[in-house]
């Protein structure tokens, strides 16, 4: 199938040698057509000339490379909320996406009130958790780790066993695998998450809470990434018996494309460059025993080159195509800051 082509010289940084990413020329399937592009942020609410920084590097990459949706990892907001918040650490940093109307899925971190569920461009139509399924074959699920009661597992349960989707795309904020040294593995919410994901066949898991980047070797057959690192950074905290590959000496975002049974990802830093980039091939539902075998970093996967007012209202209730919600939990957050 004929793909258009982008191409970058990416120049080598010593913190990407120091995470064994050479340079090199990358390219990766961006058609215009049959593919699906999104991209990631986490951990991005403060504000600072730091968010602003990467920021710039996130939209000036749409004109290469033009996703279609954002997800965000949690932690939107740090500090106040108020409506001059939600300009300062949302709508001005990333104002030409939002002028686009490039729709951004938040979830929900341990820094962020419940109410930003009514906020209408975080789109989560007034609920702490939700699903969406942005083109036939691809579904993802928002939940809220900062509480995981019986309701919201079984309202993922439901929701898993009637998707139906070929991709099955988890998205939250505290990461069940991790080898950060400050928070680590959320082994509690991982007794009660992994068995449903190995049970109805998820296929990648994206968190944050940590402010690093980590693309984690496959657990039980499923693909783990960590992308925390759009707001803060902490240096030096990341590496263990879960790393495939880590960034911690800068801040980050990542894209991905999926084509079919493929995956393309890749994350960039402020710098605008590649740290690190692979394919994930989607396992079948009969390759549930076959062993896992890691991203193999891409021949060809995108490099970079290189306000709306707020609302607080409730909003409508979703139309047909609009994510599937569930009731909102209510209880206070217990995780740990």
């Amino acid at each position: 199938m004929r793909t258009l082509q982008l191409r970058l010289t990416v120049l080598a940084l010593a913190s990407t040698l120091a995470i064994g990413v050479a340079a090199q020329e990358l390219t990766v399937p961006n058609k215009p057509k049959d593919t699906l592009k999104f991209a990631v942020i986490g951990d991005s609410g403060t504000g600072d000339s730091n968010q602003y920084r990467l920021a710039k590097v996130f939209t000036d990459l749409y004109g290469r490379f033009p996703y279609e949706f954002v997800l965000m990892m949690g932690d939107n907001m740090y500090g106040g909320e108020s409506t001059r918040d939600f300009q300062k650490k949302f709508e001005t940093p990333y104002n030409p996406g939002v002028d686009k109307n490039i729709k951004c899925y938040a979830s929900l971190g341990n820094h962020d009130s419940p109410n930003q569920r009514m906020y209408k461009l975080f789109n989560m139509n007034g609920e702490q958790y939700y699903t969406f399924r942005p083109k036939p074959g691809v579904r993802f699920f928002a939940l809220d780790s900062n509480y995981m009661d019986r309701t919201q597992l079984q309202w993922l349960e439901k929701e898993l066993a009637a998707s139906g989707s070929d991709w099955k795309i988890m998205f939250f904020h505290h990461p069940i695998y991790s080898s950060g040294g400050t928070h680590g593995s959320d082994t509690s919410l991982r007794d009660q998450l992994e068995p449903l994901f190995l049970k109805y066949g998820v296929d990648v898991v994206l968190a944050g809470h940590e402010h690093f980047y980590e693309r984690l070797k496959p657990q039980k057959g499923i693909h783990y990434f960590i992308s925390g690192g759009a707001g803060k950074v902490r240096k030096g905290d990341v590496g263990g018996q879960f790393t495939e590959k880590s960034f911690d000496s800068g801040y980050h975002f990542m894209i991905f494309e999926i084509e079919g049974d493929k995956m393309h990802f890749q994350a960039i830093s402020d710098q605008a460059k590649t740290v690190d980039s692979g394919i994930i091939e989607r396992r079948r539902v009969d390759d549930k025993a076959a062993p896992s075998v890691p991203a193999a970093p891409s021949a060809k996967p995108v490099p970079p080159q290189d306000k709306p007012t707020t609302s607080t209202a409730k909003p409508a209730a979703p139309s047909a195509g609009a994510p599937s919600t569930g009731a909102p939990a209510t209880a206070k957050p217990t995780a740990k800051p």
